[in-house]
This record gives structure tokens, sequence and C-alpha cells, in this order.
């Protein structure tokens, strides 16, 4: 594998650090700014907003542009809202600064993955991108606990100013090791884009990744919160139990992608989607109590991104069949869908907060993830009724 990809690989890292981070800070920030906990958890649905915008809107904008220019002005964007954030005066500023990397996120990862390919044979390109993606998993397990220690060892802010400067690490390398001359991907225009969003079974499943994705964040928003004020882990504890939450959920996605591989999609989402609405259940109770709190979160951890192999899958598939010359649109909305879902439920849980208590957001985002599972049965059978027919 070419040394390349280790520039890509950073350079998810940073985005993924700075992206989960947020949650292990939320109750830093809310203090530190003066506003209230579902305010500094409105800074996670912010974000996902601007990569829900950025993936599909940006991607077509840029589609003509040299592939190495944009993914340079995307870090640049990406260290300037990091930067913005280190020296955020308030709370509005700090929306600004999320917004700011948000946008850069979502065009990252559309383009990353054309930009990976390009850089091996043919044969190759599942494991370069399998590499590049590594950067979120080892964000998820290392850099958002050691992000949540340094901002809370020191203050939220430090946290920024260490992702800025792993993002101009990342850009040098891009600069220095990624060629010029990278092959141009098909452009995403935004009518194809249309035509994908109107196709019925598509829509169901951006439903189901909104939604599946968006019962966890109801909850996890707040995991530190929850983890300080009702479980009574100290504020330099929930860094620890966070890295115990990412290693879970890298073991969890490995496993998903294997289950779906083994199962199919729908079968594979039916039992990981089940698993994670009774653990969320379960942590309504379990949460009052420190060592059924951790085994609940470490059980949590695997299910809650075990979805997201089977999901991306079951797009491609769909798209495969309904939409053939735009799966990379379908596979790209699928990524802004995730976002949404990200954006709804840290928004629904800061209302759960605010009205009714923190623990309250763990029985809804088990409702939600329920719902998730019904459409995902809905849409198996709608797809076995059209082999069905097709071969009567």
């Amino acid at each position: 594998m070419p040394i390349a990809l280790l520039a890509l690989t950073l350079s998810a890292f940073a985005i993924g650090t700075t992206e989960f981070v947020i949650v292990g800070l939320v109750p830093t920030i809310a203090e530190s700014l003066g506003v209230s906990l579902p305010s500094a958890g409105l800074l996670v649905s912010l974000y996902a907003v601007g990569v829900a915008v950025g993936a599909p809107v940006l991607t077509a904008l840029t589609g003509k542009w040299n592939r190495k220019a944009v993914l340079l002005w995307l870090m640049a964007l990406f260290i300037g809202g990091n930067l913005l954030a280190w020296q955020a005066p308030s709370y509005e500023t700090l929306i600004v600064a999320r917004l700011l990397t948000g946008l850069a996120h979502g065009v990252f990862f559309s383009i990353g993955s054309t930009i990976a390919t390009s850089l091996v044979a043919k044969e190759k390109e599942a494991s370069a991108i399998a590499i590049m993606f590594t950067g979120l998993t080892v964000a998820l397990v290392t850099g958002v606990p050691l992000g949540t220690w340094i901002g809370q060892t020191f203050e939220w802010r430090t946290t920024f100013l260490v992702v800025s400067l792993l993002g101009i690490v990342a850009w040098l390398g891009s600069a220095l090791l990624i060629p010029n001359n990278l092959k141009q991907a098909q452009t995403a225009k935004l009518h194809d884009q249309f035509k994908v969003l109107t196709h019925p079974r598509l829509l169901l499943v951006y439903v189901i990744t909104a939604l599946g994705y968006g019962g966890t964040f109801t909850t996890f928003t707040y995991l530190a919160s929850i983890l300080e004020d009702v479980s009574g882990f100290s504020a330099g504890a929930v860094s620890l139990l966070i890295l115990a939450y990412g290693l879970s959920v890298a073991i969890g996605n490995i496993y998903g992608g294997k289950l779906a591989d083994k199962l199919g999609p729908v079968k594979a989402l039916t039992i990981i989607f089940g698993g994670l609405a009774l653990i969320l259940a379960v942590f309504y109770f379990s949460a009052h109590n420190s060592w059924t709190a951790l085994l609940t979160i470490l059980v949590w951890g695997g299910f809650a991104f075990g979805n997201v192999p089977g999901l991306q899958v079951y797009v491609v598939q769909l798209a495969e069949k309904y939409t053939p010359k735009a799966v990379d649109v379908a596979s790209g909305l699928n990524i802004a869908a995730f976002n949404v879902g990200i954006a709804i439920g840290a928004w629904l849980g800061g209302h759960i907060v605010a009205g009714l208590a923190l623990m309250d957001t763990a029985w809804i985002g088990a409702l939600i993830v329920l719902m998730a599972l019904v459409l995902t049965r809905l849409s198996g059978r709608l797809e076995q009724q059209k082999v069905t027919a097709e071969t009567a």
C-alpha cells in the first residue's frame, strides 16, 4: 500500500476525533460558556447538519475540480474551523466553527474513497478504502477519549488546538505524498441526487439509517453527563469509560460487517437494531449503578455502530437495482442520512433533557431504534414480494 494512504488515514482520524469528541466535552462546554446542557448538545446536531449539507451538495459542486486541490482546501477549512473553535469567545462563534468543520467532513468522506482507490491497483481498492476508514475507528477508540481527557484536564479549547495541529500534519502529508494526476470520478450532478432521493425504496432506507443512528445519539450525546450525574463517575473517569466504549464500537463495527456478509443486510440489521433497542432500554435502569452502567455501555458500543456496514451495503444493493447510474450518489446520500440522524437525535435529546430528565433519553432512544427495526422488516418484505412477483 502506498504511503500516501497514511495522509488520508490521518485526515480521517483528525476529522473523526473532532466530530465525536464534543460528546465527552458537553458538560464542560456548557459550564464554561454558561449555556444549558441542551444548548451544548446542539453543537453535535449542527456539526451533523454541516456534514449532511456538505456531503451531497459540495461534492457535486466541486466534482470537476482537481481531486488533490479539493482535498487540500477541505483540510484547510477543517484546520480553520478548529482554530476558530480554539479561540471561540462565545457559544455563537463555536456554532460557526462546528458548521465549518462539518462541511469539510462531508466532502472529505465523499471524495476520500475515490482518492484512496486512485492510489492502488484495482484488486486492492477495497483494502485501500478500509485503511482510510481505519482513521475513523481509531478516532473513536483513542482520539475521542484522549481529546476528552485533554479538554477536562486543561481546557476544552485545548482539544480543538490539538486537533488543528493534527489537521496541519495531515495537510502537509497530503500535499507532499498524494499525486496531482488523480483520476477524476464521475461528476455527481444535483439532478442525479434528486433522482436518487425520489425513489421510494431508497428513501425508505435513508429513513431507516436516520432512525437507527438517531436513536443512539438521542442518548449518546449526553453520555458524559449521564455517567457523571446519574452513575456517579468523576469527570476524569469519563474519558476512560468513553475509551472502553470506543473499543467496543470497533469490535461491533467489524462484527456488524461480517454479520451482514453472512446473513444479508436485512437479517443482520434486524439482529443489531433489536439488540440496540434492548440495551438502550436496559440502560434506563442500569445507569444508576456504576458497575451495571459500565457493563451496559460496553454492550451498547458493540451494537451502536454495528449497523453501519449493513446499512451501507443495503443502500448499494438497492441502488444497483433501481438507480444503477447513481450508485455512488446513493451511497453518499446515505452518509448524509447518518448525519441527519445524529442531528435529529442530538436535538431531540436536548429537548428531552430540558423537558423531562437525562435518563428519559434512553427509553425514547430505544423506541426510535424500534421504529428503524420495523421499517427494516418492511423493506425486506417489499423486496421479497418483488422477487416473488418476478419469478411467478
